[in-house]
């Protein structure tokens, strides 16, 4: 139980702006050291555009190309009667990597075709009449776990003492903490949004089990595995790859909702920080204004379901 409350403190503790030389020294118990600040920014598409057919690599000056496309892009004047968003000076969305997709099986870099439930829960539309019609990410709920690159916060800050692993994600400022003791999984009624997961060292690589998710993760646009839900069963390996990177992958398995199992490849790279408190739902005014904006929609007819008075 001291173990368990010093872990809190330490993970509570890392909340504060905070970089890597100003981070305390963990024992490790003899295990592979993967503590310290990472980050998973990249462009690279979940699955492998078409155009790439069965190409696995890109060259260096297709990687170059694809980076200098991306510079600027929301400096770009928006198109008549849109507000716009925000300009590039707040994205860090990373570069590419050298892979055409995170998808790394299959070979062909795409996701295994989904059955027939696990269409439905993937074409699920966002509505306009309540907040609970929008996904989960948007109403800052969660990020989902593992959490894929986005435009940013893509940070990560690892933790490890001799009993846990604990990964606190920048995004929405979610932790995840790992025991390492091969206690069982949690009753299997119970549905977590980032799951319960369990770890395990396999020689100098971490193996994380992670189950007993909600089905409402589907709602979720940033989720790792689109359209899986509460049968998900994620295999996380975790491997020090040098100083500055981990190798980091992830198998899903969901026979309700994929025809096969299917990995990708994440890689994390070392930064210096700081990584800060993260705040969401403070002064929102995304939701509320969508809200009234279909209202509106419905008054004037340009909204489906709408009438004109």
């Amino acid at each position: 139980m001291k173990n368990v409350c010093w872990l809190v403190t330490v993970v509570l503790a890392s909340f504060v702006p905070i970089g890597v030389s100003g981070q305390v020294s963990l024992p490790l118990d003899g295990q592979p050291d993967l503590h310290g600040l990472w980050t998973n920014s990249t462009t690279t598409p979940l699955e492998r555009p078409p155009d790439m057919a069965n190409r696995a690599e890109l060259t260096d000056e297709e990687m170059a190309a694809l980076d200098a496309q991306a510079v600027g892009r929301n400096d770009r004047p928006p198109r008549a009667g849109d507000p716009g968003t925000y300009n590039e000076f707040w994205w860090e969305r990373g570069t590419r990597l050298t892979q055409t997709s995170l998808v790394i099986d299959p070979s062909d870099g795409r996701i295994p075709a989904f059955t027939a439930d696990g269409q439905a829960r993937a074409e699920w539309t966002r509505g306009a009449d309540s907040w609970t019609n929008r996904n989960l990410a948007e109403r800052c709920v969660t990020r989902g776990a593992p959490k894929r690159p986005g435009g940013y916060n893509n940070n990560f800050l690892i933790l490890q003492t001799p009993g846990y692993v604990t990964i606190l994600q920048e995004m929405i400022h979610e932790v995840r903490i790992i025991p390492l003791d091969d206690r069982p999984h949690i009753h299997g009624d119970i549905g977590l949004w980032m799951g319960d997961s369990r770890g395990r060292w396999d020689g100098d690589t971490l193996v994380v089990e992670t189950t007993n998710f909600d089905e409402q993760i589907v709602f979720n646009s940033y989720n790792c595995c689109p359209g899986a839900g509460a049968n998900l069963r994620l295999v996380e390996r975790f491997t020090r790859v040098d100083a500055n990177t981990l190798d980091h992958r992830y198998t899903v398995e969901d026979p309700t909702t994929y025809a096969g199992p299917w990995t990708a490849s994440i890689p994390l790279a070392r930064f210096d920080g700081p990584i800060y408190e993260y705040a969401c739902h403070e002064g929102n005014y995304g939701m509320e204004n969508l809200l009234r904006g279909a209202r509106v929609q419905e008054q004037d007819g340009t909204r489906p379901g709408g009438s004109r008075e």
